[in-house]
């Protein structure tokens, strides 16, 4: 199927998830995640969801980092440049939603990509193969391609895997995991 059907279908199905769904659905996630073998790591980088966009609930994952004393990074996106820059998340970071209802933090202490080690990723649909579909602006793409090649990459979500996502690109990056609420694929 192509993204833009995948993108049409998932959007679909994720606005009739109910809160209560949701709230359920990204807590059997974040249980699933402690089955993965990725927490001998130190920094983890954690979208925070967009709640008009019915996004998996992040909240349980940082929940899990601060319990493991971990150091949890999230990002600003700058639509003009296609980039995303990762900041450390403290008890003093604030945090606002940019115009696209992204929470972001407004500053603070900058990580550079190269410290990451474990990327959660926000997706609409995903394959077999590990292939995944955003929103369809590459932000992720762009900075999981300046991470360290070793670097863990997975994606959450609420809905099974496609077949084959049919127009994927070169410049796709591919997911090492997806962590769904009863199933974890590696690839």
């Amino acid at each position: 199927m192509l993204k833009a059907e995948l993108r049409k279908k998932y959007k679909k199905l994720r606005n009739a998830l109910s809160t209560t769904q949701i709230d359920d659905l990204s807590i059997a996630i974040a249980n699933q995640l402690l089955k993965l073998p990725i927490w001998e790591h130190a920094f983890y980088h954690v979208f925070l969801a967009i709640e008009e966009h019915k996004e998996v609930n992040t909240d349980y994952i940082l929940n899990i980092l601060s319990g493991k004393d971990k150091h949890i990074v999230i990002s600003k996106s700058d639509f003009e440049t296609g980039l995303m820059t990762n900041f450390l998340l403290t008890d003093n970071t604030v945090i606002k939603k940019n115009s696209y209802n992204i929470p972001e933090p407004v500053d603070g202490i900058e990580i550079s990509n190269d410290k990451i080690e474990v990327v959660f990723i926000p997706l609409l649909a995903f394959d077999k193969q590990g292939n995944r579909v955003g929103y369809g602006k590459g932000f992720y793409d762009r900075f999981l391609a300046n991470c360290k090649p070793e670097t863990i990459k997975i994606g959450l979500s609420f809905f099974e895997a496609e077949n084959e996502i049919t127009d994927v690109f070169e410049s796709d990056v591919r997911l090492d995991y997806c962590v769904m609420p009863k199933t974890i694929y590696r690839f």
